[in-house]
This record gives structure tokens, C-alpha cells and sequence, in this order.
């Protein structure tokens, strides 16, 4: 399984980017995939996961309302929309993807295959 991540860049706050990951090497249908976060001298965190075949979505705490986590099927390609971005949001996002077992899978363990970051800057 291959994840590219794009679509990161320089935003003011308040503005909104979409990241997408494009995904290949497997079909997805039973499959997990999400988003995570990293800013300099923090762990990786959860921002946003789906699951494929349902749609079924789950949130942090911190970008519920804000982002929203899509795919499209036909293109094997996973989205971040992101909008009212803060200053806190700004960090190297990756995507990420594992077949489904069971599990909340908003824990960076959960998930085997990982995408290269794409950088995030919100000015403020």
C-alpha cells in the first residue's frame, strides 16, 4: 500500500486548505483510514479517521466542526477539508491506513501504513 499526501501549505487563520491522499497497491473496502498531525517537540496526534466502505466518520475533539474527512471511491482518494484554521493547527499532517479489525483507530499503532507528511502553516 502506497498513501501521498498533498495539498499542505501557508493559510492565514481563519482560512481554509483541503489535503487529500491518494491511495494505491490494495482495494480499500475494508479499510480504515485517517489523518494525523505532528508540530515541532509534540507526539503525533489523531485529527480525523473513515472507514472506507461505510463512510463512517470520527473526529479529535480539537478539529470536530471545523475539518471533515471524505473519500471518493472511484479515485481511491482520501480528503481533509479544514476550515476556521488556527494557529494551532499548524504542523506536518500525515495520512494514514490499516485494515479494519476492530477499533476506534485514533491511535498512531492502529494504523500500518503511513504517507509522507505535507506541511500545514497557519499565520496568525
Amino acid at each position: 500500500v502506497q498513501l501521498q499526501a498533498s495539498g499542505g501549505g501557508l493559510v492565514q487563520a481563519g482560512g481554509s486548505l483541503r489535503l487529500s491522499c491518494a491511495a494505491s497497491g490494495d482495494t480499500f473496502s475494508s479499510y480504515v483510514m485517517g489523518w494525523f498531525r505532528q508540530a515541532p517537540g509534540k507526539e503525533r496526534e489523531f485529527v480525523a479517521r473513515i472507514m472506507w466502505s461505510l463512510g463512517v466518520t470520527y473526529y479529535a475533539d480539537s478539529v470536530r466542526g471545523r475539518f471533515t474527512i471524505s473519500r471518493d471511491n472511484a479515485r481511491n482518494t482520501m480528503y481533509l477539508q479544514m476550515n476556521s484554521l488556527k494557529a494551532e493547527d499548524t504542523a506536518a499532517y500525515y495520512c494514514a491506513a490499516s485494515r479494519y479489525i476492530s477499533g476506534r483507530y485514533d491511535r498512531t499503532q492502529e494504523y500500518g501504513y503511513w504517507g509522507q507528511g505535507t506541511q500545514v502553516t497557519v499565520s496568525s
